[in-house]
């Protein structure tokens, strides 16, 4: 094991430089403590949304108007929003005007590469033996790189204006001609530095044979970070956020409400990304974990708090409940064909179709004559699947309808009648349970209640278990 740590700074927090600065990098510190870090960095906040589309709204961004194409010149306007967006980040932030130009001079050999890049890509489609399908998801690739280029610049010539032997460690690919596996861009590209004689600033966004957007989805950035801990042997994994890892969600059970978790383990960091409450990318933890990198997850913006510590081995000393999470606008796909009863393979089958049908899937469940498919997806998905199934199972009664997922999640929730609580913490707010499953690991209980009723189950479910004496009580267990 190594004496470095390898960090990664979301975007929220790469938005307030002073903050990443003083809490997170801490140049004041003395040598030794500066360096022996290497910085993972996200795009800043709402970039990639610009770039890509914004999963909130569905606004589209210079990819969903390219892949999408109308006319000419909706992506390209967009494509120019995007650079304007940047030379306005950059006026703000920098004050030496020499040090804004090399900024500036970066956003626009990118954005006007990336636009003469379009512009020819779409003038070959516009022959029949090239298909712009094809291409799209390298196109995809390429712009998500642009926002972490532009920050990871930004962040190196700041830190070295204030004294810091910092490098621009840039795995885009933006002009590369070989295209290496990530394990090996990794190994090749950091190999070359002492991280004990300066502090590396590495795009989150790795361009790779993998294609890490289109395996990993927007959470790709995590999957960098983990694979530069794992194969440099990191001491320890740290993530910053603008939040904690808390006892629930604050934007809905309130901030004076929740606490920081403290101490977990990975098994449960895995029940939280299942429902999008992310500690970490669920693909990228498996390597931290593989090779016993223990991961903290720290706030911003409290930097003397230790944050939550994820660890293998960890335990809870007493049984008990370490968070409350959930996730809403889930469609429940219940698929009743008497001619399942005493036949297995329905199950099996109905989840190949799905994967046919390229539609995520968050849980399933099943009976001797129905199947229940959880789906984290919009509702032209849900219709091209209903659609898909009822060709191969014309006989069945394929109904769905809205609905949210809350876990109650811990190390070891071991505890008798701790089901009864669930459920009576519900019945008490008038809150009808649709579903419920406990697994024999007895990590997480999984509750499905109406799509409405998401965040009063929420906090019905947070004040059972994290009510005044129960925070005293995890307060002297972490202690």
């Amino acid at each position: 094991m190594q004496a470095h740590t390898v960090e990664k700074i979301g975007g929220t927090s790469m938005s307030d430089y002073a903050a990443v600065r003083d809490n997170i990098i801490g140049v004041q510190r003395s040598h030794d403590e500066l360096y022996n870090r290497v910085f993972v960095v996200s795009a800043y906040s709402g970039m990639t949304n610009l770039l890509l589309e914004n999963q909130s709204t569905n606004k589209p961004g210079v990819y969903a108007l390219f892949a999408n194409d109308d006319s000419d010149w909706e992506w390209n306007e967009r494509l120019s929003d995007v650079a304007r967006a940047m030379h306005e980040h950059n006026e703000k932030l920098f004050e030496q005007e020499h040090l804004r130009k090399q900024a500036d001079q970066l956003v626009t050999e990118r954005v006007e590469g990336i636009r003469t890049c379009l512009l020819d890509l779409q003038r070959v489609c516009s022959y029949g033996h090239f298909q712009i399908d094809e291409y799209l998801s390298t196109v995809r690739e390429m712009l998500a790189g642009l926002g972490e280029a532009n920050s990871a610049f930004n962040t190196v010539l700041l830190l070295q204006a204030e004294g810091v032997n910092a490098r621009f460690v840039d795995l885009t690919g933006w002009r590369e001609a070989e295209n290496m596996s990530l394990n090996e861009k990794i190994e090749t590209v950091l190999g070359k530095y002492d991280f004990s004689k300066e502090m590396l600033i590495v795009t989150g966004y790795a361009q790779c044979k993998e294609a890490l957007l289109s395996t990993f989805g927007r959470g790709y950035s995590e999957i960098t970070f983990s694979k530069i801990a794992e194969l440099t042997g990191a001491r320890e994994a740290v993530i910053h956020k603008e939040y904690h890892l808390s006892s629930a969600d604050p934007k809905v059970v309130g901030a004076e409400a929740v606490q920081p978790i403290g101490r977990t383990n990975y098994d449960v960091a895995d029940q939280l990304s299942l429902i999008g409450m992310e500690a970490i990318h669920p693909k990228s933890a498996r390597g931290l974990r593989q090779k016993d990198i223990p991961l903290r997850v720290k706030n911003t913006f409290q930097p003397d708090h230790d944050g939550t510590l994820i660890t293998n081995d960890y335990k809870s000393e007493s049984p008990c409940v370490e968070i409350v999470a959930g996730k809403r606008r889930i469609f429940a796909l219940d698929i009743f064909d008497q001619d399942m009863a005493g036949e297995q393979t329905h199950f099996l089958n109905i989840q190949q179709l799905v994967a046919d049908c390229d539609v995520p899937l968050l849980a399933r469940e099943h009976n001797a004559n129905t199947v229940t498919l959880y789906i984290p997806s919009g509702l032209d998905a849900v219709n091209r699947l209903k659609k898909y199934l009822k060709k191969h199972y014309p006989e069945a009664d394929i109904t769905s309808r809205k609905v949210a997922i809350i876990s109650v999640i811990g190390s070891d929730m071991n505890v008798p009648g701790i089901l009864a609580d669930v459920s009576n913490s519900l019945a008490d707010s008038e809150i009808i349970i649709l579903a419920m499953q406990q697994g024999m690991r007895q990590v997480d209980i999984r509750v499905v209640v109406n799509d409405e009723d998401y965040e009063p189950a929420l906090c019905a479910l947070h004040q059972r278990f994290f009510g005044v004496n129960d925070n005293a009580k995890r307060a002297a267990e972490l202690a």
